[in-house]
């Protein structure tokens, strides 16, 4: 996210990046968290900027899901959300039948860690430079499922403007997932859609970064956005 956040703080916004409990060290760090605590760590994120007068709330796939959880049913939400590439569901029929499965240990036992080789981006610079951890425990999938449950059920209780971004290309998430998440912001007052022909999953470091940091400020002004769609 730090390149969205320093074209924002370009732009005269005070930015605010965390680093989610378990992330951005080693993936045995992942063991010892679960849902709970980056749900935790994003509220009182939140919390900590209680002193703007305004306050927006931007999250990248899962953490587009924590975005909708710490802002439902707030007494003092923030004045907009974005979600970028929201992880509401995945692409792939393995992971399709894996969540189906989630009840059975079938996944823990015969991979209790997922290994990763590299990341959804489309630009060979930025793919390169890119922070990756080598894997993740596969119980931590279970964790965004569980996000992903809790994010459907709150979704009516977002009272706030969003906009969603998505890559096209996304090999990650679905855009059936955000779809079906626009569609149940029944409450949302304006909910917009920017769909990015270029850049796969991670849009923040990717070659959609220009427009989607455009986009956003533009939204958080309440200016017309020249990129996106009210859905």
């Amino acid at each position: 996210m730090r390149p969205l956040g320093e074209r924002l703080g370009a732009r005269g916004y005070h930015v605010r990046g965390i680093c989610l409990p378990g992330h951005g060290s080693t993936p045995e760090a992942l063991e010892r968290v679960t849902y709970r605590d980056w749900e935790a760590a994003s509220a009182t994120a939140l919390r900590g900027l209680h002193s703007f007068r305004r306050v927006y709330v931007a999250g990248l796939s899962m953490g587009a899901l924590l975005a909708v959880l710490i802002s439902a049913g707030r007494r003092a939400p923030p004045h907009a959300l974005a979600l970028i590439a929201p992880a509401m569901r995945f692409r792939g029929a393995h992971l399709w039948a894996l969540r189906a499965l989630r009840d059975f240990p079938i996944l823990d036992l015969v991979h209790p860690y997922i290994s990763k080789t590299g990341t959804d981006i489309e630009d060979p610079v930025s793919r390169g430079d890119a922070p990756i951890l080598a894997g993740f425990p596969s119980a931590r999938l279970h964790d965004v499922w569980t996000l992903q449950d809790r994010a459907r059920a709150v979704l009516p209780a977002i009272r706030v403007p969003v906009l969603i971004a998505v890559a096209k290309q996304d090999h990650v998430v679905s855009l059936r997932g955000a779809r079906e998440l626009a569609r149940g912001l029944t409450h949302a007052p304006r909910v917009e859609w920017l769909e990015l022909r270029q850049g796969f999953h991670i849009i923040p470091r990717d070659r959609g970064l220009s427009t989607l940091a455009d986009t956003l400020v533009a939204f958080f002004e309440g200016s017309p956005l020249p990129n996106a769609a009210t859905v």
